[in-house]
């Protein structure tokens, strides 16, 4: 039978050869699973390119420091937090706050990946575009081009501000078509600029989706892009614009939350404040369709009735607590003059630095601080006797993974309430820590501290205190206060600014609201570098911070000149043979 049966195949396959040897459409077979051309370029097709394009913002398939949400770059190098949990988990993050990256780092070499997969992505979306049938219509094309422009922009946003000089790449080439021969030697703050513009003139400001880019989220990037190249007159006049007529995708005017909680609630995701943001849904089939940026940064409190159980990552930092010590008044501990020049700021004195429980066991009696704070404080992080959401008050040591590494504090923006576990968060994976919580890569408080900003260089400074007054005005909401046992859960004490004597006082006043309202939400670092003063804010930070984690910050330095931007991965100028420049410094 065997025999039999290898004779008749031997016969079927010369046979086959045979019947075929003039022929070889037998070979023209599309691949099983795969989509072809045809089905591309349909409507379909196209919107289901551009979801592609939209679905890398977090980074999905790279590590957490790839994602656009920047919470390792962005605020752990920007001195907000450290890397948390203890020495050895992860620590390929420990250089991030150390400031001792090297070219060889395969997280950095994830962001240039994850941030070029998305400029791939929207350029696929846009070179077939250029294909599309007969059911796309001119209206659908423009929006396409216009959001898919939009992404492009803001991917290579992502890298001018993470790398500096990187190869500019667009629809119109691709292997065989020269992208090999584009080098990092030129800036590329013009194309970026460009296709911020043409979605601002080409979107429209209600798309039908939440989580699509509009007009005014392509307006507030733009102008967000000005203010990085210092061309505050025309970022100026953008958000005049954007203050007087912006709209969210879904038609609400722009404002502010009523209250400052609600920004980082699931529950209130795709409201008045947000101007773009990462979508994340819950039970929705797939963890993978949750916020997975989140899921190392919940309190290390192994069930102890808190959220998720792990892992005690982006513990904000002394410095950050400090920071919302406000004098009888509530204003903040300013000294009138820059950022630059009170890096040692008063808020870090021994006389007004925040009371913690570092190094106190949890069972022991511990009385926390008692003194006038920024109610935004206990909304940016957890802090031993504090109400810690609906969850109970932070236990202190028992929620810190290695107190001696990470500090006394624990994240708490973008966590979930305990009533909405299992509902706003998908258990399905690993942990529960896969919320449904939006990050919003800019929201409208961001755009009023931007325009505050602008306004202090080229514009008035009334119009900077206004807009910096209706931030704090939100925040002093008693509404949305912590609350516990029916009283504030602390001293909490705001007030708006009654003016700003001169520009110099006025530039501290919005730098350090900036810091105050954006806390952990990766814009920290960013803005020391493009305000030029990274070097000493950060320093005078290591300085008041390594005394006291000094696991993770002994002999750390930042060096000006060269940490203000991320090396280029040695694998990316391996692959291009030496065409890459490397940076400074590396």
């Amino acid at each position: 039978m065997k025999n039999t049966i290898k004779k008749g195949a031997g016969l079927l396959v010369l046979l086959s050869c045979i019947t075929f040897a003039c022929k070889d459409q037998f070979l023209n077979v599309v691949p099983t699973g795969q989509l072809a051309g045809p089905q591309l370029t349909t409507k379909a097709g196209l919107d289901g390119l551009l979801l592609a394009a939209y679905s890398q913002l977090n980074a999905r398939g790279f590590t957490q420091s790839a994602s656009s949400f920047n919470w390792v770059r962005g605020s752990i190098s920007g001195g907000e937090a450290n890397k948390g949990s203890n020495s050895g988990d992860f620590n390929a993050l420990t250089p991030y706050q150390r400031y001792e990256l090297q070219a060889a780092s395969g997280e950095v070499n994830q962001k240039w990946q994850a941030m070029f997969e998305g400029v791939s992505r929207a350029n696929a979306t846009l070179r077939t575009l250029t294909s599309a049938g007969a059911d796309v219509a001119d209206a659908d094309k423009k929006r396409i081009t216009g959001e898919a422009r939009f992404l492009r922009g803001h991917y290579y946003f992502e890298l001018k501000r993470a790398f500096n000089m990187v190869p500019y790449i667009d629809e119109t080439k691709d292997y065989g078509t020269g992208i090999t021969e584009v080098g990092n030697d030129a800036s590329i703050w013009p194309q970026i600029e460009a296709d911020f513009k043409f979605a601002y003139d080409n979107l429209v400001e209600t798309p039908g989706a939440a989580g699509r880019a509009n007009k005014w989220a392509a307006a507030s990037y733009l102008a967000k892009t000005y203010m990085y190249q210092k061309k505050y007159a025309e970022a100026k006049a953008l958000f005049d614009l954007i203050i007087a007529n912006g709209k969210t995708a879904n038609g609400k005017k722009y404002g502010l939350v009523p209250q400052y909680s609600r920004v980082f609630n699931a529950e209130f995701d795709n409201n008045e404040e947000s101007v773009f943001a990462i979508q994340a849904a819950a039970n929705a089939g797939s963890s993978d369709n949750a916020n997975p940026d989140l899921v190392l940064n919940f309190p290390y409190n192994t069930g102890s009735n808190g959220p998720a159980g792990c892992c005690g990552f982006f513990a904000p930092s002394f410095d950050l607590a400090n920071s919302f010590r406000v004098d009888a008044k509530g204003l903040p501990l300013l000294t009138g003059v820059t950022e630059k020049d009170q890096a040692n700021g008063l808020y870090n004195s021994a006389a007004n630095q925040l009371k913690t429980d570092q190094g106190i066991d949890s069972k022991a009696a511990f009385t926390p601080d008692t003194r006038p704070v920024d109610p935004r404080l206990d909304h940016s992080l957890g802090r031993r006797g504090i109400q810690y959401l609906d969850w109970q008050p932070h236990p202190g040591l028992d929620w810190i993974r290695d107190q001696g590494f990470a500090g006394p504090y624990s994240p708490k923006k973008f966590i979930f309430y305990k009533s909405q576990d299992k509902v706003l968060t998908d258990g399905s994976s690993w942990t529960d820590g896969y919320s449904a919580i939006n990050y919003n890569i800019i929201r409208y408080a961001d755009v009023l501290l931007m325009a505050a900003e602008a306004e202090v260089e080229v514009g008035s400074l009334a119009k900077a205190l206004e807009y910096v007054n209706i931030v704090r005005a939100r925040a002093a909401n008693p509404a949305g206060f912590v609350m516990q046992n029916g009283v504030p859960a602390a001293n909490y004490v705001i007030s708006p600014y009654a003016s700003f004597a001169d520009k110099v006082f006025a530039r501290s006043a919005v730098q350090f609201e900036r810091k105050l309202e954006l806390s952990g939400e990766g814009h920290r670092f960013y803005d020391l570098v493009r305000w030029g003063i990274a070097a000493p804010v950060l320093n005078a930070y290591l300085a008041y911070e390594a005394p006291l984690l000094p696991t993770g910050f002994l002999g750390a330095k930042f060096t000006a000149g060269k940490d203000e931007y991320m090396p280029i991965p040695q694998t990316q100028i391996d692959l291009q043979k030496g065409l890459f420049k490397q940076n400074s410094g590396y």
